[in-house]
């Protein structure tokens, strides 16, 4: 049964791992990644990720991704959220620590971020517009 749009935006809010898939290019699949993501309900969503990345360099190329999350308990949901890049912004360490404390626990959070910021390279903030949404949630199978 597909959720209502508050059902499906206050899933999207929880902290799920998402898969982004994005256009491939020319003779390949879709690029499928899992990420961390943001989205509050109501507004847009927006990934971290390097620069140079591939992901990066395919999502410029196509101008819009997908993001999925899921669970299997307590009933099987999913939502499925597509649209295009609003905008992309050079990635601040306050963006990192926000993204960080959002899946890691409280005493993980400052370690991950001394790292990844010192280590990942030059990260951005992708924001998507959420245009399209599939969800369903299958009750109790």
């Amino acid at each position: 049964m597909a959720l209502t749009r508050e059902e499906r935006e206050a899933f999207l809010a929880e902290p799920h791992i998402a898969a982004l898939a994005v256009d491939g290019g020319t003779g390949r699949g879709p690029l499928t990644v899992p990420i961390w993501y943001w989205y509050e309900p109501g507004g847009d969503v927006w990934i971290m990720t390097g620069r140079t990345s591939r992901k990066y360099e395919r999502i410029q190329a196509a101008g819009r991704f997908s993001l999925m999350v899921d669970r299997l308990e307590p009933t099987i949901r999913y939502v499925s959220v597509e649209g295009p890049v609003l905008r992309t912004d050079p990635a601040t360490l306050e963006d990192l620590r926000r993204m960080s404390a959002r899946y890691l626990p409280a005493d993980k959070v400052d370690g991950y971020v001394e790292f990844a910021w010192k280590n990942h390279g030059e990260q951005v903030v992708v924001h998507l517009r959420p245009e399209r949404w599939v969800s369903s949630d299958l009750g109790q199978v």
